[in-house]
């Protein structure tokens, strides 16, 4: 399981990240190319752009069960548009 103490310093902001136990094997990227890419000095995989649609969204969660190392974590950040809807509930 990822650990958001190990979060990579690459990661943008948001739901998911990818922590440093990645062994850049390519699973991530090739599953979802419009939100992972690879930091080629290094050698790892990390998210450079959060899910902003519905199957973006379903293809970071299909990265994230395939990461055959776990490194791929949901860290239970509420999404954007849920977060602006509760607010408009609590007025």
């Amino acid at each position: 399981m990822a650990d958001k103490a190990d979060k990579l310093p690459e990661n943008v902001p948001g739901k998911y990240y990818v922590d440093d136990q990645c062994i850049d094997c390519d699973v991530c990227r090739d599953t979802s190319p419009a939100n992972f890419t690879r930091d080629d000095e290094n050698g790892y995989s990390y998210v450079w752009k959060q899910p902003e649609t519905a199957e973006e969204k379903e293809l970071c969660e299909e990265a994230l069960m395939a990461c055959p190392v776990e490194a791929i974590g949901d860290d239970g950040a509420k999404a954007e548009e849920d977060v602006e809807e509760l607010e408009l509930l609590t007025f």
